[in-house]
């Protein structure tokens, strides 16, 4: 079974919509959810009742190259200070592409506003204790559940996120 096999025999019988701001119709939404699963910004949730938390932003370059490879690899991080970028994507390696070019995505770090997209949290003592308010807000709130990187403040390599989503399926479904 495919990627999509699995995404539609994991959603049979749930009505999905897709490219819907929560926001814009957030009370409709209430009204009809008897469960929420939020992985938006936590804090935008409560319309920042406590303050803005701080996300790192992120811009992105993408170039077709003339070259078979570029790195060998799908992602490689860069981490040094002399270096501009943080990573490098080159996007063939995902599918094991065999083309004559290739495309690569050089990934550098943005400041952020709440015009922009989040990416990372900035997990200082500041919007730590910030976090903490919302985090103890949210568990009063029966109805909702807040994942992801936003919903948790927290950044997660993507075999975590997966295990956390699975815990909270057990927890809420024993």
């Amino acid at each position: 079974m495919d990627i999509l096999g699995i995404i539609e025999k994991m959603l049979k019988g749930i009505e999905v919509k897709l490219n819907c701001d929560f926001f814009d119709g957030r009370e409709k939404y209430e009204n009809i959810a008897k469960k929420i699963i939020f992985t938006g910004q936590i804090d935008k949730y409560y319309n920042y009742r406590f303050g803005e938390l701080e996300y790192r932003g992120l811009k992105f370059e993408t170039d077709i190259l003339n070259e078979e490879n570029y790195q060998g690899n799908a992602v490689v991080n860069y981490t040094e200070y002399e270096i501009p970028y943080t990573r490098i994507i080159e996007h063939k390696h995902f599918e094991y592409g065999m083309q004559n070019k290739t495309i690569i995505t050089k990934e550098y770090p943005n400041d952020w506003d709440k015009e922009k997209e989040p990416y990372y949290p900035i997990n200082d003592d500041k919007n730590n204790n910030l976090y903490k308010k919302y985090k103890q807000l949210s568990e009063k709130d029966h109805k909702v559940l807040f994942g992801g990187r936003l919903g948790q403040y927290k950044y997660y390599d993507m075999d975590k996120i997966i295990e956390e989503a699975l815990g909270c399926v057990n927890k809420e479904m024993p």
